[in-house]
């Protein structure tokens, strides 16, 4: 995961800037198709293809694709899917136009995802869901997630693009510590006599990830707030692999594409599935969502195989642009036609995720909650920044604003107050 102080992304305004210069470009086809093999009932798929929202500036459509990875029972996998989307769109005002609209995403996620993690702990105290979820607006894509269910793009010029992270214990240091400053401990189950076995894990609770949707019975320093990435694609167009860690665990990316190419949507699920399953066994439930986003009557069975890319350049082939860029660099940008980063963000922290930087000012409403979009009372909302160890950011004024109960979950998930299912005891409980 690359840091945001590496580069600064393309801004949206030139993407559709260039769309204008060039004339209309025409949207992409969508095809997807999906597989499973089950283990344990706990993996869930979402599609919502050709949404319409009518924006500011006419009307445009989106299409949502999404994995819900469950563990210790599907009640929260089955929550998210029925949930997180109407939660995600709740969070963008509508009256927007498709550049604000796109450029909003990224925040209503992370409000999306918080909303649906607080109701669904209101009505249940165990299970927990991975969620990787995808929103392909023209060629634009943007992807959300939390846990180890994986979202892994093919460009049709070639080159493999990681649009999730893992947040998987063991291989995330900086998660790893973020737990510990907050109250949990992290370390492998002890089997006895000073040994220790397995991955590492998160106590009390014993879960390997360090974000998920639910799990209230392990601690809220496993948090909802997801990675967010977001991409243009070239009008070339490309594959998406969505899988849950059935598949990964199993089988890399570069073995996945290689694997289904030249097959259409469902064949290609499927046969990722399949390879899944041969190397390992069916250990765990193995679910492939395989999504192609191609020019207009473009057959994707009929793509060339992509240029093989060099090992170790995955990192520097988004167009990045320059902190002293200049009149040529901005030409150059309008001319692009490559896969390019829009947006990248990753931190857990609501106060940086929900910040006033953002360019819209009608984004966070004065009197309502940024993250479960109730309605306030004048003076009733906590601003994100309340407590912040940022002296730029202490102001009570500063907005946007939280309600009560979310200030509380915030304070909760950053450990500054108890987690867990004790803190909604009452004190006369006893």
């Amino acid at each position: 995961m690359s840091s945001r102080g590496d580069h600064q992304p393309v801004p949206l305004s030139v993407l559709l800037s260039r769309e204008l210069a060039n004339g209309k470009i025409e949207k992409p086809e969508i095809t997807h198709g999906e597989a499973n093999q089950s283990k344990k009932g706990e993996d869930f798929t979402f599609h919502k293809t050709e949404c319409q929202r009518l924006a500011t500036d006419g009307i445009t459509s989106y299409s949502v694709f999404a994995i819900f990875d469950g563990h210790n029972g599907p009640g929260a996998a089955i929550y998210s899917k029925e949930n997180l989307l109407n939660n995600v769109i709740g969070a963008i005002p509508p009256d927007l136009n498709r550049e604000e609209w796109m450029a909003a995403l990224p925040r209503a996620l992370v409000a999306g995802f918080v909303k649906t993690d607080k109701d669904f702990q209101e009505i249940a105290k165990k299970s927990g869901t991975t969620v990787t979820f995808v929103i392909i607006e023209g060629w634009v894509i943007t992807v959300a997630s939390v846990g180890d269910s994986r979202c892994v793009l093919e460009a049709a010029e070639g080159g493999i693009y990681y649009l999730s992270a893992d947040h998987r214990l063991d291989v995330n240091e900086e998660e790893r510590n973020r737990i510990t400053a907050s109250g949990g401990e992290v370390g492998r189950l002890n089997a006895g006599g000073g040994s220790e076995i397995g991955p590492l894990r998160c106590w009390p609770g014993g879960l390997c990830l360090s974000r998920s949707l639910g799990d209230m019975d392990v601690g809220e320093f496993i948090v909802p707030v997801p990675y967010v990435k977001q991409i243009k694609l070239s009008t070339a167009g490309g594959r998406l692999i969505v899988s849950s860690d059935g598949v990964w665990d199993a089988i890399t990316p570069e073995k996945a594409f290689d694997c289904c190419r030249g097959m259409p949507p469902e064949a290609a699920a499927e046969q990722v599935v399949k390879e899944a399953v041969q190397s390992k066994g069916l250990r765990d439930d193995t679910t492939c969502m395989v999504i192609d986003i191609v020019p207009p009557e473009k057959d994707p069975a009929l793509l060339p195989p992509p240029k093989k890319q060099v090992k170790g350049v995955f990192k520097s082939m988004f167009r990045k642009k320059s902190t002293e860029a200049s009149s040529e660099m901005e030409k150059e940008y309008y001319e692009a036609d490559i896969v390019e980063e829009l947006f990248e963000e990753g931190s857990a922290m609501l106060s940086e995720r929900l910040d006033t930087k953002y360019p819209l000012c009608n984004m966070f409403k004065l009197f309502m909650c940024a993250v479960c979009q109730v309605e306030m009372k004048p003076g009733e909302g906590i601003s994100v920044h309340a407590s912040s160890s940022n002296p730029d950011k202490t102001r009570p004024w500063d907005g946007p604003f939280l309600c009560a109960t979310c200030q509380d979950k915030k304070d909760a998930m950053e450990g500054k107050r108890p987690s867990g299912p004790e803190r909604y005891h009452s004190d006369d409980s006893d």
